[in-house]
């Protein structure tokens, strides 16, 4: 991953995203050790303070725990926590901009669908 430093994101956003879609991916199962925030300041070349409250923004929200001296783990909850999280949030954006440029366009709701069903097949193949 590569972050991205225009300003549209805050940095420790980007690293809290990342680290759910790790934990998406299966990267990281449940009460398995993430990286620390000196392994992510190392790795995305970014200040250990900024990677620490990436991190806790997953802790906030009960995505990750924190075992004092040994460091933050994923919680048995978190990859369903992260599914409503990005489709209560995330989607739902998604699909308002998406309805509005397209009533902006009048693009129908028949042909909206019938573009959605489109993209979705191949993505299938």
């Amino acid at each position: 991953m590569l972050i991205n430093n225009d300003g549209s994101k805050p940095i420790y956003v980007q690293i809290a995203e990342w680290l759910e879609t790790e934990i998406m991916s299966g990267h990281f199962e449940s009460d398995q050790k993430v990286f620390s925030q000196y392994q992510l300041a190392e790795m995305f070349n970014i200040n250990p303070a900024t990677a620490a409250k990436g991190l806790n923004i997953l802790v906030d929200e009960n995505i990750l725990y924190k075992k004092r001296g040994l460091g933050m783990f994923v919680t048995n909850t978190a990859r369903e926590m992260i599914v409503d999280k990005r489709k209560n949030q995330t989607l739902t954006q998604l699909v308002k901009e998406l309805v509005l440029e397209a009533s902006r366009l009048n693009v129908s709701e028949h042909e909206l669908f019938d573009m959605i069903r489109a993209v979705k097949s191949k993505e299938v193949e």
